[in-house]
């Protein structure tokens, strides 16, 4: 029992300052949410199912590795190739969306068309133009709304929690499945609660700026974060 309350003590720490201190659990979210607008209730949705992907990732690995009687180096490997692949895909994913917010400002920067009238004494017409409108797919819009949750779910469930298989599941398996579980619980209970209220408050410091003049590049500057985020974790092992 002592020995449970060790790991349930240890999970809950580790579960709140592994999440609070990798930036890539809640910044995605919050500039996500912020970009296109997001109410609370899909905000939270949408951090809570990736972080469900992000942890039971980790867990099904574990429960293999446990159920198999593997090594936990051997586990530690296949964290390690997830986390790579994480990390890429979260730079993919920005540079992908960086990209498309820019083509967005340009689309929506108004400027100016001249066309000559030959036939009216060769006088020019111009006439202010934008390629929103007539010119925009709207379905282009509501596609990426409707894929960007998945991409950030498909992202999170490649990331790994690195320190939930070597140093919680291994050691509450001893004690039996019961034990297994409910540290896993616990751990998971943290981790999305954390990541959670870190989405929201930086959600509600992002609304507290004076962020109006500069929402037209939102996208753009969500695209560059989710970007720089990602190759601080692939480069500086954040």
């Amino acid at each position: 029992m002592e020995d449970l309350k060790a790991l349930l003590l240890t999970a809950g720490s580790i579960g709140f300052f592994h999440t609070l201190l990798g930036p890539d659990h809640y910044v995605p979210f919050i500039m996500m949410s912020w970009a296109r607008r997001w109410s609370a209730a899909k905000t939270a949705l949408i951090t809570a199912a990736c972080a469900l992907g992000h942890i039971g990732g980790s867990v099904a690995l574990g429960l293999v590795g446990v159920s198999l009687g593997l090594a936990v180096r051997s586990l530690e490997g296949a964290e390690s190739v997830r986390g790579d692949l994480a990390a890429w895909l979260l730079i993919a994913f920005g540079l992908a969306y960086l990209i498309w917010g820019i083509r967005l400002v340009y689309r929506r920067h108004p400027h100016q068309h001249t066309h000559p009238h030959l036939a009216a004494g060769g006088h020019d017409h111009v006439h202010p133009h934008r390629h929103l409108g007539e010119h925009s797919h709207v379905h282009d819009t509501e596609s990426a709304q409707n894929v960007t949750p998945w991409i950030l779910f498909v992202i999170f469930v490649f990331g790994p929690c690195e320190p939930l298989i070597p140093i919680l599941m291994y050691p509450a398996a001893e004690g039996g499945p019961l034990d297994l579980l409910i540290v896993s619980v616990v751990f998971g209970g943290v981790t999305m609660v954390t990541m959670l209220g870190a989405v929201f408050l930086g959600r509600a410091g992002v609304d507290f700026l004076p962020l109006k003049k500069i929402q037209r590049y939102s996208h753009a500057m969500a695209g560059a974060t989710i970007l720089l985020c990602g190759l601080a974790i692939r480069f500086l092992g954040w």
